[in-house]
């Protein structure tokens, strides 16, 4: 999703309708790969709770690396540590 979401904003020559079109088959992929993952998940033992906090962590993790390296946006040290309050909530999800 933060491909799909974000990949535009550094191409804002691109009309929106076509910025949507291609974020929706963006979006549809992951789709694809998430719905099956939070079935698995849920029958190994996760409540939803857990798949949601879980999922977050993984979205930030990417879009921080996204943000870096493709938006050339610096991480600073106060999403750095909005981060590991995020690490705390999964530590406390999961006890």
């Amino acid at each position: 999703m933060t491909f799909a979401w974000y990949w535009h904003l550094k191409s804002t020559q691109t009309p929106l309708w076509k910025v949507i079109l291609i974020s929706w088959g963006l979006a549809l992929i992951e789709y694809c790969f998430a719905v099956p993952a939070n079935r698995i998940g849920f029958e190994k033992g996760w409540n939803g709770f857990q798949l949601k906090i879980v999922q977050e962590v993984i979205t930030l993790i990417v879009f921080s690396v996204f943000a870096v390296l493709y938006l050339k946006e610096p991480l600073e040290w106060k999403y750095a540590i909005s981060f590991l309050f995020i690490l705390g909530a999964v530590y406390f999800a999961f006890k």
